[in-house]
């Protein structure tokens, strides 16, 4: 079972014990700001069942995120593969989301900068994607942080989402294998 570690932080795999801090953070108005809805607890367990075996399988996912000091789950970061069609796919996206209480530390770009890591090292991808609806400033600045760049041709209109909906628009960002290692 593949675990990550940063000074801080450690991306590990879900824990049954997760699933009630998990369901609080993907229920939360404000977390949930720049998506759909917010989560209902089935949609939020379904989310950790989904993960545990492709950490299992492949050897990475969306981690189970702690802070190593206190124990305490804090949320989730990794790479997933999207599950909508776009012209950008196939492609690995990096992704994280966290409990407004863990906001403003940098614990996001951390435990990204792990996952590129970890994706560009072991897992031997040679492209990483992001993506956030246009509104949702504070994902795209942490995009910028871990050195991913704004791919504007590539702004798409997300395909789950209904004409007009003041999420439908999505910002594209890209990271390739070259880039990742020329910022090391």
């Amino acid at each position: 079972m593949t675990e990550l570690t940063t000074d801080r932080l450690l991306l590990r795999q879900w824990r049954d014990s997760d699933r009630e801090p998990f369901a609080v953070l993907n229920a939360d108005p404000a977390v949930m700001e720049h998506f759909p809805a917010p989560q209902t607890r089935e949609q939020s367990d379904a989310l950790i069942d989904r993960n545990r075996p492709e950490i299992d399988g492949r050897g990475w996912g969306l981690w189970a995120l702690e802070v190593r000091e206190t124990g305490e789950f804090i949320g989730f970061t990794g790479l997933s593969v999207p599950s909508f069609e776009a012209h950008f796919m196939p492609a690995v996206e990096i992704g994280w989301r966290l409990a407004k209480g863990a906001w403003g530390n940098g614990y996001a770009s951390e435990a990204a900068r792990s996952a590129l890591a970890h994706g560009f090292g072991p897992a031997g991808l040679d492209e990483i994607v992001s993506f956030t609806a246009t509104p949702n400033v504070k994902s795209q600045r942490v995009m910028q942080r871990i050195g991913m760049t704004h791919d504007e041709a590539g702004d798409f209109d997300h395909v789950r989402l209904p004409a007009g909906h003041r999420l439908q628009r999505h910002v594209l960002y890209r990271i390739n294998r070259a880039q990742w290692e020329a910022s090391q």
